[in-house]
């Protein structure tokens, strides 16, 4: 599974990686996430408030930053 974080790398976009690393740590399977700083590579996914998330490249969550508890629900669906 590739989690993207989306976000020029603001105080929120590194919570929101923070959090995402917190919420794949104890979980099984197979993980990477990737930090998206393009601007073009973030509007390409639609996304035009930060931070993002993304997971197997569908947009999870815009704007916001979401806990590991959220993230992995998320991953769960």
């Amino acid at each position: 599974m590739i989690i993207k974080i989306l976000g020029t790398g603001c105080k929120k976009c590194k919570e929101l990686e923070a959090n995402a690393k917190a919420a794949i740590r104890d979980l099984p399977g197979d993980f990477s996430i990737e930090k998206v700083t393009d601007i073009n590579e973030i509007m390409n996914f639609g996304v035009m408030m930060t931070p993002g998330l993304v997971i197997d490249n569908v947009v999870r969550s815009t704007g916001k930053v979401l806990s590991a508890a959220d993230i992995r629900t998320m991953i769960a669906k």
